[in-house]
């Protein structure tokens, strides 16, 4: 389970059923008390001076402690439930947290997994869209996401009807993993018809829920699990959405996370072609048609696994190109740094780079710095 004893987790749970403290508050209450424990044994007078704490939320901290029996049972039912069902809690200070997931605003505390994460998750990229899809956005959820797996990419959404559960079963197809984030408890499947998709999800790739074990899939979780979804990913594919869609709102949580969003055009005047349209028409999402326009945007995020997986094309090099090619990467390095790795003169690093430029293998950035294509 998680590396914070039982008392933490309690902690934690505890502060998180106060009503109006979430992962935000907990995070700022913490800077300045430094531990769960301390928090909760804080004087009225020190709560009010953290920042969002009111006096009556002071209070409602202040009292929470009464509560601490039955959170305890709570944790422990939790925790045991969990394991049978062969899940995970992972909280934010532990070592499988995603870091991904750790550089946006409000990530979650903690959560809970069916499965495992792995190194190649780093390189995630979500497809969302609407719950009944046309025909052009199941060819096109199931084309893209087919081929972003094929070339090692993970394939993130949320398990929903419709766009989300063509592009989970397109990465299943093609061998590749996929991740769901749920907004339900890891016990209770939504929608019921998913449920051979969430085992086999589970059993190779990673099943994500935010929620307590019980809890139906209401609402008002969904907000919470769409930021998690971009929160996870690279980048956010929408391909077919109203403009009042859930996946828009996975779009907006995206923009506020620096990561990039892609949208499908459609035909103008077609109802689910209107979100992915105006996406595209305010500059907020770039314009794509297939798995190569997000992987040529995205090429050196996703370099790691791309590499495995696109055979290089076979160049002829010289022996001097060769030394160069060795001493470069996608990090770039400046003209003099260059001749001194490969033992060359300045001159002569500059005339092979320019030659590697026309093979397509090297760019010239400003500053005289080179890099890796």
């Amino acid at each position: 389970m998680s590396k914070l004893s039982f008392d933490q987790l309690t902690d934690l749970f505890l502060l998180l059923s106060i009503d109006g403290i979430g992962p935000g508050k907990i995070r700022n209450l913490l800077s300045k008390f430094r531990s769960t424990k301390n928090i909760l044994a804080a004087d009225y007078q020190s709560l009010m001076n953290v920042e969002g704490v009111s006096t009556n939320l002071a209070k409602r901290i202040r009292k929470a402690s009464h509560d601490r029996e039955d959170i305890e049972k709570f944790t422990e039912k939790e925790l045991k439930k969990l394991e049978k069902l062969g899940g995970k809690l992972i909280t934010v200070w532990d070592q499988d947290y995603p870091p991904i997931l750790k550089k946006i605003y409000d990530p979650p505390i903690l959560f809970s997994i069916l499965g495992k994460f792995t190194e190649s998750d780093q390189y995630s990229i979500a497809v969302v869209g609407t719950r009944q899809p046309t025909n052009y956005g199941k060819v096109y959820a199931e084309k893209i996401s087919m081929d972003l797996a094929n070339q090692g990419i993970t394939i993130v959404s949320g398990m929903a009807r419709g766009i989300d559960s063509i592009a989970h079963n397109a990465a299943i197809k093609s061998g590749g993993r996929t991740i769901a984030v749920v907004g339900s408890g890891l016990d209770v499947i939504y929608p019921a018809e998913n449920r051979k998709l969430f085992e086999k999800i589970a059993e190779t790739g990673v099943v994500v829920s935010e929620f307590s074990l019980g809890t139906k899939p209401d609402a008002q979780n969904f907000p919470r699990r769409n930021r998690i979804i971009s929160g996870l990913s690279l980048g956010v594919i929408v391909i077919e959405t109203a403009t009042s869609g859930g996946a828009m709102q996975t779009a907006a949580f995206a923009l506020d996370q620096n990561r990039e969003v892609f949208a499908l055009p459609g035909n103008v005047g077609a109802r689910l072609s209107e979100g992915t349209n105006l996406l595209i028409q305010k500059s907020e999402a770039e314009l794509i048609t297939s798995a190569d326009d997000i992987i040529n945007e995205l090429e050196l995020k996703l370099r790691p696994v791309l590499g495995k997986n696109i055979p290089k094309q076979q160049v002829d090099l010289s022996l001097f190109e060769e030394k160069l090619i060795n001493v470069l990467s996608s990090e770039p390095l400046q003209i003099d740094r260059i001749a001194t790795l490969a033992n060359m003169t300045t001159s002569e690093c500059l005339v092979n780079l320019l030659s590697l430029e026309f093979k397509g293998l090297v760019k010239q950035l400003p500053g005289k710095m080179f890099a890796l294509l």
